[in-house]
């Protein structure tokens, strides 16, 4: 696959506007996007082990669809909201919220989003948005790199003694499988769709 710098993106692809107009584009696509990773952190599916929420597979969506710049832009706007203590995180609540939340056992997962969506937006730069092996590809490297501060975050907050991989990895791989596989059928084939709409 030949991979050419700055490519378009899907965001790039729909409402066209003036150079003044971009602003507004911008904006909101960053509020929708923080209303969409909201809904999905919240919406529980159940599965064995454990329960999975949508949430990385929204991070991982809107990092590809929005680009670099504008998904870590939206992640960031996500993360501030929730700072402020609104619930917005897939175990946050009234009682449990804002920076104290974002410093507990999830602290690093968060910065992995950030660092994922960032990730997956230049990966979508080179076109890897378009074939569903690429997709793949980078789709995994999306989910490592949410794991590692993630994880490296949890055994400094409870301490390396305990079974942190089985607390923090061993029981969502099954459900982060699901959400890989459906990304990468989907991202793909909406490109499709917008190529032949414009055919």
């Amino acid at each position: 696959m030949t991979m050419l710098a700055d490519r378009p993106v899907l965001a790039d692809t729909f409402w066209e506007t003036t150079e003044t107009g971009i602003w507004i584009k911008r904006l909101a696509l960053v509020v929708a996007g923080v209303l969409a990773l909201t809904i999905a952190a919240k919406l529980k599916v159940p599965m064995w082990p454990v329960p999975i929420t949508m949430g990385t597979f929204a991070v991982l969506a809107i990092g590809t669809a929005y680009g670099p710049a504008l998904g870590l832009s939206t992640i960031l706007a996500y993360l501030a909201v929730g700072a402020f203590g609104y619930d917005v995180f897939a175990s946050s609540s009234a009682e449990s919220n804002g920076l104290t939340y974002m410093m507990g056992t999830t602290g690093g997962y968060l910065v992995g989003y950030v660092l994922a969506a960032t990730a997956l937006g230049w990966f979508a730069r080179q076109g890897w948005d378009r074939d569903i092996k690429w997709m793949a590809v980078a789709l995994l490297i999306g989910n490592a790199i949410i794991y590692v501060p993630g994880l490296l975050w949890l055994g400094h907050v409870l301490g390396w003694d305990k079974p942190i991989l089985a607390w923090g990895l061993w029981p969502f791989l099954i459900g982060d499988g699901l959400k890989l596989v459906l990304a990468a059928l989907v991202i793909p084939g909406l490109w499709k769709l917008v190529g032949d709409a414009r055919a």
